[in-house]
């Protein structure tokens, strides 16, 4: 994870590193290098532009204080840029204390929806909650048989309908819940290959009628910036409440995990960074800045 943009900004941070202060000189070297190392990574550029503006203006006119060198001094300005970037705070998934929580899970096809939906309910049913999975995507019976064999490897009934309503599946699916006494339903949605208005206004229904705790957008960290075009318009017809990244385990440069808090203004909530059902994590931007 990460891991090619970890070590470009390593080769960066040697330019300052054994210098008695920092100067306009080695910090504009040391920056626009920096800069050129997150637009490779696929960065957005006003992003990167911004951050780079940002660190240099901390950077700076700052004495190197005696304890630490100035490598160790840009390496702790830029440690702190990057996690107000990836969202400065942990964004915890709200759960209601009493009646039924649900969560809407949204997204291109090939996101990672399904098995994500699987992997959310393996980590809540560790946390003493009772989970019903529903399998709204019923365009397709390869994601519904899907949903149900890793519903069974982590001993959580799936939900599901006969006819191809996706709205009535995730309508139903609150009387099922409530019949069975369970209090969280996961929602996993259809995906397509590219946004449409059908898809759209099936998931603005369906989120009007259960009222969702949490919409979770879905996203391919693979996918680069056309990740965060889909997001934008998802976010402007849904407006989903945070983000999931998914293949992050295969993602060495972090272009939209870098990127895409700040263009979209939502959270990022959890990674999905291996292919096991317990590969799943929340977010914490400080730690996945210590990480890069």
């Amino acid at each position: 994870m990460f891991e090619d943009l970890s070590l470009k900004l390593e080769k960066a941070l040697k330019k300052v590193t054994g210098q008695g202060k920092l100067t306009e000189s080695n910090i504009s070297d040391t920056l626009r290098e920096i800069r050129r190392v997150l637009l490779d990574a696929d960065v957005n550029y006003k992003i990167a532009k911004d951050f780079i503006e940002k660190v240099s203006i901390k950077a700076l006119g700052k004495d190197v204080l005696s304890s630490i060198t100035p490598g160790q001094l840009i390496t702790k300005i830029l440690h702190d840029e990057l996690t107000d970037l990836l969202g400065s705070e942990h964004s915890q998934l709200k759960l209601n204390s009493s009646g039924i929580t649900v969560i809407l899970i949204v997204g291109l096809q090939g996101s990672g929806k399904t098995t994500f939906s699987a992997k959310l309910a393996n980590k809540l049913k560790a946390q003493k909650r009772r989970v019903l999975l529903v399998a709204a995507d019923v365009y397709r019976p390869a994601a519904i048989e899907q949903l149900k064999i890793l519903g069974e490897q982590i001993d959580v009934p799936v939900f599901s309908v006969l006819e191809k309503d996706a709205v009535k599946a995730a309508k139903d699916s609150l009387k099922e819940a409530k019949i069975n006494n369970l209090d969280t339903v996961i929602i996993d949605t259809a995906g397509r290959l590219h946004v449409d208005e059908n898809m759209m206004a099936e998931i603005s229904k369906i989120k009007e009628i259960v009222n969702p705790a949490e919409t979770l957008f879905v996203v391919d960290s693979m996918t680069g910036q056309d990740a965060i075009n889909s997001a934008k318009i998802f976010n402007e017809s849904v407006d989903f409440d945070g983000i999931v990244l998914t293949k992050l385990d295969g993602d060495a440069r972090g272009g939209v995990a870098l990127s895409i808090k700040s263009i979209i203004g939502k959270p990022i909530k959890f990674v999905s960074n291996g292919e096991l059902l317990k590969d799943l994590e929340e977010f914490y931007p400080d730690r996945m800045a210590s990480r890069i």
